[in-house]
């Protein structure tokens, strides 16, 4: 038998300390409490965030400005300009353009901006499509298709 293997008998129950009972019980008088101050008051634990009468942190800081977001959403950016030296009627994924070298990180999945003119016809598959970007390429003759970023296509629009 070891001192660490040591534990009460099944279905006992430990006696609950009775507190402020005379000074023979061990948790008289102050009942644990000390003698003094703000901390042996009765109704005695201050609210969440009390410093003492200081000015407290939460009214120090200030409020209400550019609360950041807690799960932003990260994309592979690319401009519609930098598809142009593709081959026309070819189809455009996150895969395929790191395959060409258009682009070099997977950052997320895959967003088409429209910075630029376009004027050959592909299929582009992507998870999010400016509005610009997605009327350059269906008014180039292409098709803009949404997909999700596991790669299953979600939306398809035609021209």
């Amino acid at each position: 038998m070891r001192l660490a293997t040591l534990k009460p008998q099944a279905g006992s129950k430990r006696r609950k300390r009775r507190i402020g009972r005379g000074i023979a019980a061990g948790q008289g008088a102050s009942g644990g409490f000390g003698m003094r101050g703000q901390n042996s008051r009765s109704g005695r634990p201050t609210r969440a965030g009390f410093e003492g009468g200081q000015n407290p942190l939460y009214r120090r800081i200030p409020k209400l400005k550019h609360f950041p977001l807690v799960n932003p959403k990260q994309y592979t950016v690319i401009n519609v300009d930098a598809l142009t030296n593709l081959p026309a009627g070819s189809e455009v994924t996150l895969k395929s353009l790191m395959a060409v070298g258009l682009i070099t990180q997977n950052d997320g999945p895959l967003k088409v901006l429209g910075r630029g003119e376009l004027t050959i016809a592909l299929t582009v598959k992507a998870a999010a499509f400016t509005q610009s970007a997605r009327q350059k390429i269906e008014g180039a003759g292409g098709t803009c298709i949404l997909v999700d970023k596991y790669g299953t296509v979600v939306t398809e629009t035609a021209n």
